[in-house]
């Protein structure tokens, strides 16, 4: 691997070799903190957020989940 910083950016070079799955998960994440990192959000707020969501969302696909 080799890091090189240059005025405007930072360029990672990673061999052929590197599980693209994994690579595309580790940029995801380093997009959502470059998103988020203005933000000041208590835990507390993102959790009952993330549990409206998951509620929501079971309450709309319960039925095609659940076999009677």
């Amino acid at each position: 691997m080799l890091v090189e910083r240059t005025d405007k950016e930072i360029i990672i070079r990673l061999p052929a070799s590197v599980d693209f799955d994994d690579l595309q998960d580790f940029l995801s994440y380093s997009r959502y903190r470059e998103l988020t990192s203005k933000f000041k959000v208590k835990q507390s707020e993102v959790d009952k957020l993330a549990s409206e969501v998951n509620r929501s969302w079971w309450e709309a696909n319960r039925d095609r989940l659940i076999k009677k």
